[in-house]
């Protein structure tokens, strides 16, 4: 009897360690995918501003092509940051994939016996 309850104990202990994990990764997944819209948010900004000089630029006949390069190189600096951040989200899903099915399988081995 006294196997059950240390068995029991032991279960618990780790069920409420996964669970602590899975909410860690629940928080920075959201921590992150705020990120993702803060960039976006900020893109769209620049997108309007190029869109001003391209018609300010329009309107008096002048070239437009290298006024606008520090607004298309900070664009393409926030896009590769949502691509990092992606992949970081994509790996944190991976990780708390592979643990659920990793607990389901002991979960299944251990109501068998």
């Amino acid at each position: 009897m006294a196997g059950f309850f240390d068995d029991l104990g032991k279960r618990l202990s780790e069920t409420a360690n996964d669970l602590g994990k899975k909410a860690e990764d629940t928080l920075e997944i959201q921590k992150r995918k705020s990120d993702i819209r803060f960039l976006g948010r900020a893109n769209d900004r620049d997108y309007m501003d190029i869109g001003k000089i391209l018609f300010e630029k329009y309107r008096n006949g002048e070239v437009v092509d290298t006024d606008m390069a520090a607004l298309c190189e900070a664009i393409d600096q926030r896009n590769e940051e949502v691509t990092k951040i992606q992949a970081e989200i994509d790996r944190i899903n991976g990780v708390a994939t592979a643990d659920a099915t990793e607990e389901e399988e002991v979960f299944e081995e251990t109501s068998e016996e």
